[in-house]
């Protein structure tokens, strides 16, 4: 909605940092630390401090530019191929998952990360609110990985795994985990976890000693790539949200 006065959207009363995830600028987590940066105003005044809301009325400006809120959410799954950084843009000037979305016209961005070398599941939206839902653990949505690992882990490795393995002095909550198949030199593994700590596949996998040659997110929730192929992706629809299992109004 569009006060014909004044041009500016119209909007119910929220917090900042919920504002500027509906504008589709950045997710709730970004948001605050935009506003810690001192990247946002509201009515001409620099906010840095959390619990600001905003209001109707209110001009909201983010980076020197009007921040309005995205007229249709939208959900995009896209295969990532290894070989891109899950990021709007890169400073280093790699490429990017943004490189991948062309015939995307809204602002999207990508919910959690994968890592550069790590390909499989990713979506993207302007929906700050799922983001933050589908992300944080205690919605404990499971992502679900095949992971080619060095060598033939054995009973117990597996069992630490499943157990929980002490990375950055705290244990990971525990994993489902299933073994495909192995010889001699590899394994193929299948891993779900709801965490999303840095690399942590790949940690868990270095901790029991046997490093992740290959990895590849296959499922998030009950939502699978299908035949979705390396570079390629699609619209979400309402009953593919639903095998995500995030709660809408949580």
């Amino acid at each position: 909605m569009v006060d014909e006065m004044s041009g500016r959207h119209m909007f119910e009363k929220m917090r900042l940092q919920k504002y500027l995830s509906r504008c589709g600028i950045a997710s709730r987590r970004h948001a605050e630390e935009m506003i810690r940066a001192g990247r946002v105003r509201v009515n001409g005044v620099t906010v840095t401090e959390m619990g600001i809301t905003v209001s109707p009325g209110d001009l909201v400006e983010c980076d020197g530019k009007p921040a309005v809120p995205e007229e249709r959410p939208v959900y995009i799954m896209l295969n990532k191929p290894a070989g891109y950084v899950t990021t709007a843009s890169d400073p280093q000037g790699r490429k990017t998952v943004m490189d991948l979305t062309g015939g995307v016209s809204e602002r999207v961005y990508p919910v959690g990360r994968l890592d550069y070398d790590t390909e499989g599941l990713l979506i993207l939206t302007n929906d700050g609110d799922f983001a933050y839902r589908s992300t944080h653990p205690r919605h404990q949505v499971n992502k679900t990985y095949i992971a080619e690992v060095v060598g033939e882990p054995s009973r117990e490795a597996l069992q630490k795994l499943r157990d929980g393995i002490m990375l950055d002095r705290r244990l990971t909550s525990p994993a489902k985990v299933e073994l495909l198949r192995q010889n001699k030199r590899r394994a193929v593994l299948r891993l779900s976890i709801h965490e999303g700590r840095n690399r942590q596949v790949r940690r868990m996998c270095e901790a029991i000693g046997h490093p992740v040659r290959s990895l590849k997110r296959v499922a998030i929730g009950g939502l699978g790539l299908g035949s979705l192929k390396p570079g390629e992706w699609r619209y979400l629809s309402s009953k593919d949200l639903k095998k995500i299992e995030v709660d809408s109004n949580g």
